[in-house]
């Protein structure tokens, strides 16, 4: 019986393996860059940012290919054209267009070879967000959101997110070196509190289209594990959410399912992503994107360490190894051993103009009671320093002052 069940299993894995046929869709099999397009005109009175980027081959081992100097407008159904101007390397913005909604708008790119345009599409406003909320999990926590349309005419949302949270390092530093003398900090200069701003990854979307009312209830968002450390402190999310059409849920969809949920036999196989940007001096080019109009609603809300049970400790943002060196640094340090000559610690672990070339931060100072400073402890800049870590700033965020 164990035979046959053995090779039973052999047959499935040889007809499962068999089953798998590689897909080149055309954008990835032809040779060539194409058009990425991101980005939603809004109609409102915030500003619309277009994104435009040419597609890499993953094998040239980059990520980044910004495309710039483009000539990007907003055009309406009746020739009024708003041009959009170049920020940054691929950004092209405009501040609020207060659109009217009665029209029919579409996003055209000339990029002095080629001509790119949207199809018109109607202007579809965000319902407000009734509210963002979580709910806590033995492992964590799952932010939702909760919203509705009134007149029961938006049927399809997508939404993204921005988190904010606070990093603490290992050790609070008082003091710091200005290459030449070590110095007490001040307010503006500290360090042990900062604070770390991501953007959203994942496409989340949601649909009322088979219920009975416009009505969205808790559709997650976005979930932390107990041990993230994103909730160490004290974590901050902005969620916005967008209308979207028929067409526009259907891309997004589809590209939710071509770039998240593939690698099984039993996911969805990857299909050509069909948007709604065309190139009119060679209509057979493949362009990715679509492009949606309407004003977007958004809704903040913190959570805080007092709000949630003791998950236990938290994975903190600093190296496990942070420790503080105890016998360093003294402004004259003798060693053991024959003729021993005074070292200035300071200078050679801290001091950076005097001698340190990898200066570590001061901690504590040393001294006797009421006796003048020796020395200070001192550790590695990672672990007293918070700017030091990726993409965190010192710099309280308005909104956290405000809130």
């Amino acid at each position: 019986m164990k035979k046959i069940t053995y090779i039973l299993i052999l047959v499935i894995i040889i007809i499962t393996e068999g089953c798998k046929k590689p897909y080149s869709p055309p954008a990835i099999a032809a040779a060539g860059s194409y058009l990425v397009v991101e980005g939603v005109v809004n109609s409102g009175s915030d500003s619309t940012i277009i994104k435009l980027s040419k597609t890499v081959k993953i094998s040239n081992g980059t990520a980044l290919n910004p495309l710039t100097g483009a000539a990007v407008a907003v055009e309406s159904d009746q020739n009024v054209v708003f041009p959009l101007t170049e920020t940054t390397k691929g950004y092209y913005v405009s501040p609020g267009l207060n659109l009217n909604s009665s029209h029919n708008y579409r996003l055209s790119i000339n990029t002095g070879n080629e001509q790119y345009y949207s199809d018109y599409v109607q202007v579809l406003n965000s319902p407000p967000i009734d509210s963002v909320y979580f709910k806590v999990i033995d492992t964590g926590l799952t932010v939702y959101t909760a919203t509705h349309d009134p007149n029961n005419s938006i049927k399809y949302y997508r939404w993204d997110y921005n988190e904010t949270w606070i990093i603490h390092p290992r050790f609070t530093s008082g003091f710091y070196s200005n290459g030449d003398t070590v110095l007490t900090r001040t307010s503006a200069q500290q360090v042990f509190t900062c604070w770390r701003t991501d953007t959203s990854s994942v496409i989340v979307l949601g649909s009322s289209a088979k219920l009975a009312k416009g009505v969205i209830f808790d559709n997650p968002i976005t979930s932390l594990t107990s041990l993230s450390p994103k909730i160490a402190n004290e974590y901050s999310i902005l969620v916005r959410q967008y209308a979207l059409s028929a067409d526009a849920y259907n891309f997004w969809v589809n590209l939710k399912k071509n770039t998240e949920q593939l690698g099984g036999i039993f996911d969805a196989q990857p299909s050509q992503i069909n948007g709604n940007i065309h190139s009119s001096t060679n209509p057979t080019e493949p362009v990715i994107g679509f492009v949606s109009v309407g004003s977007t609603t958004s809704q903040r809300i913190f959570i805080s360490t007092a709000q949630l049970p003791a998950f236990g400790s938290p994975n903190e943002n600093y190296p496990p190894g942070c420790k503080i060196l105890e016998n360093c640094c003294y402004y004259s340090f003798v060693p053991q051993g024959s003729n021993p000559i005074p070292i200035n610690q300071v200078n050679e672990f801290i001091n950076f103009n005097r001698g340190a070339t990898n200066p570590l931060i001061p901690i504590d100072p040393i001294s006797m009671p009421q006796g003048p400073i020796l020395g200070y402890t001192a550790t590695d800049p990672i672990c007293a320093d918070c700017t030091l870590q990726k993409g965190a700033s010192n710099k309280q965020p308005a909104y956290w002052i405000f809130r």
